[in-house]
């Protein structure tokens, strides 16, 4: 098994090499790094939980850059670094089955186990020895753990302790009479006695060894010593186990030498009777059938049947099934339950609790402990009328036996805790719509949908439709939920006309389609109203607002929800939206998808719309109100990002709809972060945009939290004539810009233009029409952004707005040169300079420098250094991060053009350390771009390789297409230097495609690309 190990979590986070041989990491922050991505192998890890998992929970202004770079450097240590790769909202690290010690060892641990307990003695011990092989110390050795790390921790060190425990049971199976093999383990039970002085099954282990070694006297001082720290320090004596392995060594060799064998195989099994005692009444087998066609959740019921059976010497074990109506809680807790049967001689209880019974009120907890009583033959008259009486009977008839008791549909811990046994021999299996945080001690099991292959397998078992093909929109239409998918399988199989295809047609109508999931006494909204009602009719005031808070839920229907918008929708305190939103996850009606984000079911999303609020708080004034709070939110964080300046001026003096926005505060810059050179393309920002929420990260945390929500709400509002979705747009411009956020930036800035020509007035328009011109430019589209540009400029002119209208004359001249229109842009800067002197505003003189500079760099390279140093002249006085970022960058593009790439490189790196100040993707892209130029024409093939990599999973990552083609440019002619032809010309071909429709985008590279790609000609070097 060791050769196929790959990652170590069991000692120090490590490597595993071709040989099986572990290669612990040498930096604290890819330990920290490889670990946290261990934790959740094969799925995605956020990056602000790596970034906690790295830096604490303070983590630096550049983590996110150094995170990427710490994912660089582990990526290349990887046997295959496509392992570890990009998915939003974070990164996925694949880990096949085998290669993680942690599953080998939980592997071997539950062979271990079932041979334990199948009595497969030779079985059991090679397991235990498996599993134990694999330990290099403690888990997570050396890392500051976080919470997941901590439980993982203590989850493994009790395995072990129960391999261990395992593993000398076999052995004094394996060797009943004296010798060498189980003298040898003397010294380690020992040890284990010592360092876990209350772990009773290692004493009575030492024990039977000692006195099986002939070492009686030793074995009772063990006994008596345990005896008398239980008593000092707990006030118990030993339990079971103990005291039948002390009998045992008490009557020594002779006679009752059968009775001593017997009593010692007791002990090994766990010191409990393994038949019902005498005088009791028939033995209770209640379960209802095991489900049909059971699919999927074989990892689930593995876990469950673990729990369940796990030997323990304190109480019972209690788990809890939880989930949403119909995932299949229920279906779930049966097919557990029927596999149990041989675990629990004593039989099996089963309780309908009715807590999610459409039409029947919950059983009291007096009501279930009667029926509990009676089947375990305490006649009526003689039950105790006191709960906590019947209580204390109920585990009295219980304590002796091995019985599995099902409690179905739980309402509330208070429902179930009266019912729970007390003997170590018995286990609880409770499901509910709501996890039972308050019953003690459980272990819980939330249930998600089924996957999309199981979704599939049961369609076909349950409707005999052999021909349904793995994707069916019917899985997806059904929400994956089993209940749905048995209802639409029972349709289908009543009805052979009724084809798949056209029942996905019926369900496709989200309005109608609970209407079509009820067959025969089947229902999904049945399910769904027992949770709603008893919200509605509950005295609670925390119930009745989260039955509220589903109708507004329906009503604005979007991907996720928060506390704090929906505190303005109720309306209500913010204590009281959330705490409604908590009790709708209580009762399966929401999921909480990460802290403080609250999403819906697909079904429960059909749900709530069909009990939206009604006429008068429909979804149109519910939209607006959302819209309202949104744009609210976003002007704060523009506030937050943007500082004092010109641009936030003109952004907050744009008229503001309806109430709740006020002015202006101040000045604020329109700072590009400049624009490079032509060729491979320019650094730097663009079409203007710039640094406090409380704090800057919180303002970007708020606004990636919230993106994909706030695009669906302005998607559901095209023809919003209030201006509130225009507003909403020009104060995220900045936000989306510097993340880098093309895609969402294009479609909120296309719909605030359409809804903005709609509220006529003249400054919104013209701004709107500005930011998609800036979305249009940093796609590389430079013709369109032109012509909306100018637009936007001969508005800015009707309203006389001086300022706006240097920044569209700044604007144009950019434009015109990456059309090749030089000498209009010449003009259109120089105007812009001579506006931006007038209103003494130094900022857009130093953009403005910076445009000219890149546009003299055509025609005297030397000149446009000239411009180049005057912009940064003016960014140290004024301390602006994106000026100065902007100004080296495009210093270096400059000498890259005069043949200098050393001069070029330091200029590219001093460029990206400013970024680390203040993020901007356009200026960090362009910057890594040219960086990956200078480094290619010094020779520096492998750094430049490095490079080109991390800024094509950037560019993919925001969705550049622009600047993914400009980097696959430079990508092929590193391959094509390699001696890498066919790679190159794939490479190429992908750029090609990616640029060949832009228009901003220098001729000559698309020029030379086709050369490439058709094979006329190569690469020269250059």
């Amino acid at each position: 098994m060791a050769g196929e190990l790959r990652f170590g979590l069991l000692g120090v986070p490590a490597l595993y090499d071709a040989d099986g041989e572990p290669r612990p990491l040498r930096s604290p922050k890819a330990r920290a790094l490889l670990a946290a991505l261990l934790l959740e192998p094969g799925r995605v890890v956020s990056a602000d939980a790596l970034k906690e998992a790295l830096w604490g929970a303070r983590p630096p202004a550049s983590a996110r850059a150094s995170l990427q770079n710490h994912v660089t450097r582990l990526r290349r240590l990887l046997d295959d670094p496509a392992r570890l790769h990009a998915v939003p909202p974070g990164y996925r690290l694949r880990v096949a089955e085998g290669e993680l010690d942690v599953r080998v060892f939980e592997r071997h641990a539950a062979g271990a186990r079932a041979a334990h307990a199948a009595r497969d003695w030779d079985a059991a011990e090679r397991s235990a020895v498996a599993a134990l092989c694999l330990w290099r110390g403690s888990p997570l050795s050396g890392l500051a753990t976080t919470t997941a790390g901590d439980a993982l921790v203590q989850r493994l060190e009790e395995a072990r302790l129960l391999v261990l425990q395992w593993r000398y049971d076999a052995a004094l199976e394996r060797a009943p009479g004296q010798g060498p093999e189980l003298s040898a383990l003397v010294p380690e039970l020992t040890s284990l006695v010592t360092e876990h002085p209350l772990r009773e099954s290692f004493h009575r282990q030492l024990m039977l060894l000692l006195h099986r070694t002939g070492r009686q006297a030793e074995a009772l001082a063990v006994h008596r010593e345990l005896r008398r720290r239980l008593v000092e320090e707990l006030g118990v004596e030993p339990g079971d186990g103990v005291r039948a392995a002390h009998r045992v060594i008490l009557n020594g060799p002779g006679p009752r030498a059968a009775d001593a064998v017997r009593a010692s195989r007791v002990v090994l099994a766990g010191g409990r009777p393994t038949t019902s005692p005498p005088g009791r009444a028939p033995r209770p087998a209640q379960l209802p059938p095991a489900p049909s066609h059971f699919t999927g959740r074989e990892e689930m019921a593995r876990e469950l049947r673990e729990r369940l059976t796990a030997g323990s010497e304190g109480a019972p074990p209690v788990v809890v099934i939880s989930g949403m109506a119909g995932v299949g809680k229920s279906a779930l807790a049966l097919h557990v339950a029927h596999g149990l049967r041989e675990r629990f001689p004593d039989g099996q209880l089963y309780v309908n609790l009715h807590g999610a019974t459409p039409g029947v009120a919950p059983l009291t907890p007096g009501q279930a402990l009667a029926a509990l009583l009676r089947d375990l033959g305490a006649e009526a008259r003689h039950a105790p009328q006191d709960p906590d009486a019947a209580a204390a009977l109920l585990r009295s008839l219980l304590a002796p036996t091995r019985t599995l008791l099902v409690l179905d549909g739980a309402a509330s811990a208070a429902q179930v805790r009266p019912l729970l046994p007390g003997g170590p021999g018995c286990g609880t299996l409770v499901t509910s719509r709501s996890p039972l945080a308050a019953l003690d001690g459980a272990a819980r099991f939330p249930l998600p949908p089924l996957s999309a292959d199981a979704s599939t397998a049961l369609l076909r078992a349950a409707s005999g439709r052999a021909d349904l093909g793995a994707g069916h929109p019917l899985v997806r239409l059904t929400g994956r939920l089993p209940l749905a998918l048995r209802i639409v399988a029972a349709r289908l199989a009543a009805r052979r006309a009724l084809t798949p295809d056209a029942l996905a047609g019926l369900l496709t109508d989200c309005e109608g389609r609970l209407r079509h999931l009820e067959y025969d006494d089947l229902s999904v909204r049945r399910s769904l109203d027992v949770a709603l009602e008893a919200l509605r009719t509950s005295e609670r005031e925390s119930d009745r607002d989260a039955a509220r808070a589903l109708g507004v839920i329906g009503a604005l229907d979007l991907p996720a929800y928060g506390a704090p918008l929906l505190a303005r929708l109720l309306p209500a305190p913010r204590c009281r939206a959330q705490a409604a939103l908590d009790r709708l996850v209580d009762v399966a009606l929401l999921e909480e998808t990460a802290y403080g984000r609250y999403a819906p079911h697909d079904l429960v999303r059909d749900f709530a719309r069909a009990h939206r609020k009604p006429a008068g708080e429909d979804a149109v004034t519910v939209g607006e109100t959302a819209l309202r709070w949104y744009g609210d939110t976003a002007r704060a964080a523009l506030l937050a990002i943007t500082p004092k300046g010109q641009d936030r001026t003109d952004r907050l003096a744009v008229p503001a709809p309806g109430p709740g926005v006020s002015g202006p505060d101040g000045p604020a810059p329109d700072g590009p972060s400049g624009d490079g050179p032509s060729g491979d393309g320019p650094s730097g920002g663009g079409l203007e945009g710039a640094g406090t929420f409380g704090s800057l990260d919180a303002a970007f945390a708020w606004a990636d939290e919230e993106l994909d929500t706030v695009v669906a709400l302005v998607e559901r509002h095209p023809g919003d004539a209030s201006g509130l979705v225009p507003a909403l747009v020009r104060y995220l411009f900045p936000y989306l810009q510097r993340r880098g956020r093309l895609t969402e930036l294009g479609t909120l800035a296309a719909i605030a233009v359409d809804t903005a020509r709609l509220h006529g007035d003249p400054a919104v328009t013209a701004q709107a029409l500005t930011d998609l011109a800036g979305h249009r430019f940093l796609t590389g589209r430079a013709g369109e952004a032109l012509t909306l540009n100018d637009e936007a400029l001969a508005l800015w002119h009707a309203i006389g707005h001086v300022s706006c209208v240097r920044r569209g004359l700044n604007h144009r001249g950019l434009l015109l040169d990456g059309l090749g229109r030089r000498a209009e842009a010449v003009d259109a800067l120089t105007r812009a300079l001579e506006l931006a002197r007038s209103l003494d505003d130094p900022l857009s003189e130093a953009i403005t420098f910076s445009h000219l500079g890149n546009l003299y760099e055509h025609s005297d390279a030397r000149l446009a250094i000239v411009h180049h140093e005057r912009s940064l002249a003016i960014g140290e006085r004024i301390g602006h991060a994106v000026v100065r970022q902007s100004a080296h960058c495009n210093i270096g593009y400059a000498r890259l053009t005069l043949g200098e790439p050393a001069a070029a490189l330091g200029h590219f790196e001093v460029s990206l350390r400013v970024h680390g100040e203040y993020e901007d993707w356009h200026g960090e892209s362009h910057t890594r771009l040219g960086l990956v130029r200078a480094l290619r024409a010094l020779g520096r093939t492998a750094e430049a390789d490095r490079a080109c990599a991390l800024l094509l999973e950037r560019a993919a990552h925001r969705g550049d297409t622009h600047m993914t083609g400009l980097a696959r440019h430079q990508h092929g002619l590193l391959l094509h230097a390699r001696g890498h032809p066919q790679q190159a010309q794939e490479q190429w071909r992908s750029a090609l495609t990616a640029l060949e429709a832009l228009d901003g985008v220098n001729p000559a590279v698309v020029a030379e690309l086709k050369g490439w790609v058709g094979g006329k000609n190569s690469p020269s070097g250059a």
